[in-house]
């Protein structure tokens, strides 16, 4: 249950989508959501949210709930191989279901494809733009303001969250950049 918090609600979907919706020099578009819910920005964000908690010990002492959370990556794991066997290797929905998906999760992915993937695409990406981050700035590098920047640019294509996380860099770097 602590993974699934972790991801759906604090530091995962209720902080970010609470966090975009208060922020009114957000355009609307971008508070509501409109490019859609299930990007892969937002579950991504929630992935990484849950990684967050495996790498800073929040399961210190929590057998259990550092047993759900490896049940929760390798469910995430038969369903990358289920939604990919669904797609691209025309697999039925008995074939995915006997791979230990069950029923209700097939017929999600069978109606949305890619959706599975986008989950961990999204989460690799958060993933790269931190250590990218961390490589750039070296002791600058703020893990808050790494946060701050990825969530306050609301659910944008991950293309979008490059550039935008490539300009914080730079803007942190400029002030050594300057003359004194």
């Amino acid at each position: 249950m602590r993974t699934l918090t972790y991801h759906e609600a604090i530091p995962g979907h209720h902080y970010q989508l609470a966090l975009i919706q208060e922020m009114q020099d957000l355009p609307r578009f971008r508070r509501d959501r409109i490019f859609g819910a299930n990007s892969a920005n937002a579950e991504g964000w929630a992935l990484y949210a849950e990684q967050l908690a495996t790498e800073h010990g929040w399961y210190e002492g929590d057998i259990p709930g550092l047993l759900g959370q490896l049940d929760a990556e390798l469910f995430r794991a038969q369903r990358l191989v289920a939604d990919t066997g669904l797609h691209a290797m025309r697999w039925t929905r008995q074939q995915a279901i006997d791979y230990g998906i069950p029923p209700h999760e097939v017929d999600r992915y069978t109606v949305i494809p890619g959706q599975a993937c986008s989950y961990k695409i999204g989460q690799l990406k958060f993933l790269e733009l931190r250590a990218k981050a961390r490589a750039a700035l070296g002791d600058r590098f703020d893990l808050k303001q790494f946060h701050n920047t990825v969530l306050r640019a609301g659910v944008v294509p991950l293309s979008v969250l490059e550039t935008i996380v490539d300009d914080w860099i730079a803007t942190t770097l400029a002030p050594a950049a300057r003359p004194a």
